[in-house]
């Protein structure tokens, strides 16, 4: 039997794990590991109590979060294997039996990073203790990863740099302190995570996000900023400052979020985008992301997303725009994987915390990969037009005279995106990296690329996406007897013009998906498309053509084809339409009364080209037609009016309901015992009538209906064709109680 082991204490070899972790500038006073790199934990038992591998037996409980569950991966239960797992929480040791255990404790590089208990399990529970776990930028596997010891030591151990600020003409290194390993300083990293809005409304999805350096990236571009929740800054750049400290004397992070933390996560006054990014970096580098603090020259504002800064005056010369150019701006690069995007957009992600404008409802922007600004790849997440606008947008200029009229003064397509700067890796000379951002100023592959992302945003803001769209619009009257046409629309979302062929064809479809006659086709039409223009090409379809073959379901399927010639590519759209059946119109004919003759008209318009033979009306309803199935036939011309009477009596002033059908035949050719060959339709619609009851006196009628004595509306008919909903309306409550005998019913 196995024998419970009996921990005296349980060491967790904080300094020589956080050592092997990097985090040993932390402290070494608490655990502090990295994930995807195994930690070492020691069990001291107490005396008489022995561990025996392979005969001891126990698992280990690691939690984050205060809802942990193990499908959302912020629990996990474990026991002792041979070796490490690369994929799950392991747990392995080599202790040979004795008193003292040495575990090796190893994590995935893709669990949520945070604040963990871990926890003994032999039956009774011990907690051992907690730990912090981070991203790891030494591991391969981790979505952090960088293969350079000294771009790590850079953009990740470093705890100062420099920020840049001035004009292009004047570029002036500020240094900062980060300060991202100073007391305190992790655990209010951690606090702030804590406090952004989704960890209020779902506190384990949030933690279980916490695994994905993207999702991570955002919740701190949001909580740096104060504008949607208790984040750390106030932005003002009003230039009135006495409530607060003025920007520019801020030059560590550190005095910034103790402030922030010490009283209960109130903003601190105030920042602007400088400061705004050296918190960012200080809190990405504090958690495990390579983080640096970028600055951009000449940096845009696009305030209506459109990539173009319209510079608006008045006629006396008054700026009265909404757009603007900044003489600097600055965000941060932070280093990741991307696997939610295609291949090749890894590495550094651009991303704002300074409040300027929503994305997703929230004050965040990015990350967005500097790949996908460069290329103009402006669909990519995060806030792709955003960041590519404040490196490339042109510049225009306009004149609004008095009467309104807009005058376009000049412009530029140079005047935005320049010396873009971080501090170089190792020493404090000014790195440029520009060319990251963008294609070199004025050339051709620049142009290309603006061209290109305009063109693409253009398309997304109409929800639209590039390349060549096929698709099928019909017209809005496809009734069952009528000539119409449905359109085969091909769009060229494109950069080049296109040359396409074209098939577009219509077949009777039963309701089961059995394809029936074709009813219509155009086949191997050539069809020019100019870039950025929509072409629509008329189907016509004819009743001569369908209506030897239509069933009764009424179903016409379209199909087109559009094949490109370069490159050869093939598209498809399907459309399954529903031919309308005619309109019956039914008419009561006097007032309705429970108990006494009721007529009703009924009509149709024959909506087909040639007569109607072999015709019939039926009607049935619940206590209206006495049970019985009321059958009118007849024969009607081309295009004509039929009308019809039926006689009906309300028997009950309970609910009912009277349901007429009307079917049709039209004979082609001959005759035969199947839906192949004629036309079958139906209708159904529902009449509103009020029927009062005679007068009588209180009483029970002979089915048990209380009626009053003075008329009531007891039969309610809803609008429609050959359907009849009757309603009772019942006496009150006080009439109820005014019930004296049975008497004679109605």
């Amino acid at each position: 039997m196995d024998q419970a082991l009996d921990i005296e204490r349980c060491d967790l070899e904080s300094r020589i794990n956080n050592t092997t972790h990097h985090t040993d500038q932390n402290g070494i006073d608490r655990l502090i590991v990295r994930r995807g790199l195994p930690f070492t934990i020691t069990l001291h038992l107490r005396s008489g109590s022995q561990f025996e591998a392979g005969v001891s037996t126990f698992r280990l409980i690691v939690e984050i979060g205060p809802l942990p569950k193990e499908q959302s991966g912020t629990k996990s239960t474990f026991s002792l294997t041979d070796s490490a797992l690369k994929t799950a929480w392991s747990v392995s040791t080599n202790s040979p039996p004795g008193n003292v255990v040495s575990l090796s404790v190893s994590s995935p590089p893709d669990v949520p990073i945070g604040l963990y208990s871990l926890t003994l399990d032999q039956g009774q529970k011990v907690k051992l203790g907690e730990f912090v776990l981070l991203f790891n930028p030494w591991c391969a596997k981790d979505a952090v990863y960088m293969e350079e010891e000294r771009d790590r030591q850079e953009y990740v151990l470093s705890q100062a740099g420099l920020i840049y600020k001035g004009t292009t003409k004047r570029i002036k290194a500020s240094p900062w302190t980060f300060g991202q390993f100073e007391p305190g300083m992790l655990d209010i990293c951690l606090k702030l995570l804590d406090e952004n809005p989704k960890y209020s409304s779902d506190a384990d999805a949030d933690c279980s996000g916490r695994r994905n350096p993207v999702y991570v990236t955002r919740v701190i571009s949001a909580m740096i900023n104060s504008n949607d929740d208790k984040g750390v800054l106030v932005g003002n750049w009003s230039g009135d400052y006495d409530d607060g400290v003025r920007p520019s004397h801020w030059t560590d992070s550190v005095a910034i979020l103790h402030q922030w933390a010490d009283n209960c996560c109130q903003r601190v006054r105030y920042g602007q985008c400088w400061v705004f990014a050296a918190v960012a970096c200080t809190v990405s580098r504090a958690l495990g992301i390579p983080c640096r603090v970028v600055t951009n020259f000449g940096s845009a504002h696009d305030t209506n997303s459109n990539l173009l800064i319209e510079f608006l005056y008045d006629e006396d010369g008054n700026d009265i725009s909404d757009d603007s150019v900044w003489n600097f701006h600055v965000w941060v690069d932070n280093w990741m994987a991307r696997p939610d995007l295609d291949a090749g957009y890894d590495g550094w992600q651009a991303s704002d915390p300074t409040p300027q404008e929503k994305s997703e409802g929230v004050f965040c922007c990015g990350p967005v990969p500097l790949k996908a600004i460069k290329e103009g790849e402006l669909n990519l997440k995060y806030d792709a037009p955003f960041v590519f606008a404040e490196v490339n947008a042109d510049v225009v200029e306009y004149v609004k005279l008095t009467n309104g009229r807009m005058v376009k003064m000049g412009g530029s397509s140079i005047d935005v995106g320049h010396f873009i700067s971080t501090k170089a890796v190792g020493s404090d000379e000014r790195h440029d990296i520009t060319h990251l951002y963008k294609h070199p100023e004025g050339s051709l592959q620049e142009r290309e690329v603006f061209e290109r992302a305009k063109h693409h945003h253009e398309l997304q803001q109409k929800g639209e996406e590039p390349g060549l769209k096929v698709k099928i619009k019909v017209s809005p009257d496809m009734d069952i007897g009528a000539d119409f046409d449905v359109f085969a629309v091909v769009t060229n979302n494109t950069e080049a013009d296109k040359t396409c062929r074209v098939m577009f064809y219509a077949r009777i479809v039963s309701y089961d998906g059995k394809p029936g006659a074709n009813c219509g086709f155009i086949e191997d039409l050539t069809m020019e498309v100019p870039t950025g223009k929509e072409k629509r090409l008329p189907l016509r379809l004819e009743y001569v053509d369908y209506g030897d073959t239509i069933t009764s379901d009424r179903l016409i399927q379209l199909v087109l084809i559009v094949i490109e010639s370069s490159p050869r590519e093939f598209h498809k759209a399907k459309r399954t339409i529903v031919l309308e059946n005619p309109d019956i119109a039914i008419k009561l004919l006097g007032e309705p009364r429970v108990n006494q003759k009721l007529s009703a008209q009924i009509s149709l318009q024959n909506p087909l080209p040639e007569p109607l033979q072999n015709c019939f009306f039926s009607v049935i309803g619940a206590s209206l037609t006495d049970g019985k199935l009321l059958i009118q036939k007849y024969t009607n011309s081309a295009g004509t009016l039929d009308l019809f009477n039926i006689s009906l009596i309300a028997f009950l002033a309970t609910s009912q309901q009277i349901i007429s059908k009307y079917g049709s035949t039209v004979v082609v050719g001959m005759i035969v015992n199947s839906l192949q060959g004629h036309i079958s339709f139906s209708h159904w619609k529902i009449l509103e009538v009020l029927s009062y009851s005679p007068p009588v006196n209180y009483a029970l009628c002979p089915r048990h209906c209380i009626l009053p004595s003075h008329d009531l509306p007891v039969l309610s008919i809803l609008p429609a064709v050959l359907e009849l909903w009757v309603q009772n309306k019942r006496p009150s409550t006080q009439w109820n109680s005014h019930l004296l005998a049975p008497g004679p019913g109605p």
